[in-house]
């Protein structure tokens, strides 16, 4: 039987890839491997509730900002009325 270099080269592939894929299931299903996730993920849901947090003060800042806003534009339209109202009563001489 000849083996040539290329197909010992391509069973050592294989076999390397065998090992590895076994070992890193080993490795990535260990309890420390488990640790790290769950640390990872707490991290992650941290940085959630922080982000809703912000989220949340930005609208209620949004919500006062045009609650002022309309409540502006409501007296400015008050005072266009007295204008006009004064002026409506005014008679040209």
């Amino acid at each position: 039987m000849n083996f040539s270099f290329d197909h010992m080269k391509k069973v050592a592939l294989f076999a390397g890839g065998v090992l590895f894929g076994t070992a890193g299931m080993k490795i990535l299903g260990s309890s420390d491997a488990k640790k790290c996730y769950v640390n990872c993920l707490a991290a992650g849901l941290r940085a959630k509730d922080c982000v809703m947090t912000t989220a949340s003060n930005i609208q209620e800042n949004a919500e006062d900002i045009m609650a002022e806003a309309k409540e502006i534009n409501e007296r400015r339209v008050a005072v266009e009325e007295v204008i006009e109202d004064q002026s409506e009563g005014e008679t040209v001489e």
